[in-house]
């Protein structure tokens, strides 16, 4: 019992220092070549804990490597740009003045959804205020709006704004979402002449489209479906 507590203890202490070096970060902001460091050092560290019958240098001395190979990466990050992008990616712009770049969606595999729900975290529901969209190396997406959506807000201007509500799907990816259609108390006739008075011959040719309670329609065409 005690060797246990004894091993338990050292490795704890050991984790505490190689997170410490390793540089203050949470979970969803760390580089990949950290994420890949951190999944190894935690299997190897449990294998001791595990195994009694394992050297408990078995155990610190793959993790000294590691934090080591760490180190060394971070420096060399540090002082080259084209090692960082090679190592860690580099940002990808998935707005741009306000239309969906639907070319950086697929090569990072971001569907509309996933965009939707991150625009809902930050309070955005109008995609056509948004100057860019950037999704970071580390997965976090930010976001930067028109200038003249950015300093003064209505309430600090003491102005009634209008609410345009939550934007609702209608087709994604070129599927219409049968449900969210009736939700907003629309039909297939409805949307039939929508799209075809945005030149949209069938849904396989919309990428996103989406309506708010203000009856504001937000249309992506699909690329390629000119």
């Amino acid at each position: 019992m005690g060797i246990i507590f004894f091993r338990t203890l050292i490795i704890y202490i050991a984790l505490l220092i190689a997170m410490r070096l390793m540089g203050k970060r949470q979970l969803g902001e760390l580089e990949l070549s950290e994420l890949v460091i951190t999944v190894l050092i935690s299997d190897i560290a449990a294998h001791p804990l595990q195994d009694i019958g394992i050297p408990l240098m078995n155990g610190l001395l793959p993790i000294i490597i590691l934090l080591c190979c760490e180190l060394i990466i971070a420096g060399v990050i540090v002082k080259s740009q084209r090692a960082k992008e090679l190592l860690c990616g580099k940002p990808s712009f998935l707005i741009i003045d306000g239309v969906i770049n639907q070319k950086e969606m697929k090569k990072n595999r971001f569907t509309p959804d996933e965009l939707a729900e991150e625009l809902r975290t930050q309070s955005i529901l109008d995609i056509s205020l948004i100057k860019f969209a950037i999704l970071e190396t580390d997965g976090r997406l930010n976001i930067v709006l028109f200038p003249s959506e950015r300093p003064v807000t209505a309430g600090q201007m003491s102005i009634k704004a209008d609410d345009s509500g939550y934007p609702v799907i209608l087709i994604n990816n070129g599927k219409v979402i049968d449900k969210n259609l009736r939700l907003c108390g629309k039909d297939n006739d409805w949307l039939d002449k929508e799209l075809s008075a945005r030149k949209a011959k069938n849904v396989k040719e919309v990428y996103l489209m989406s309506l708010n309670e203000a009856g504001q329609i937000y249309f992506a065409k699909a690329e390629g479906k000119k």
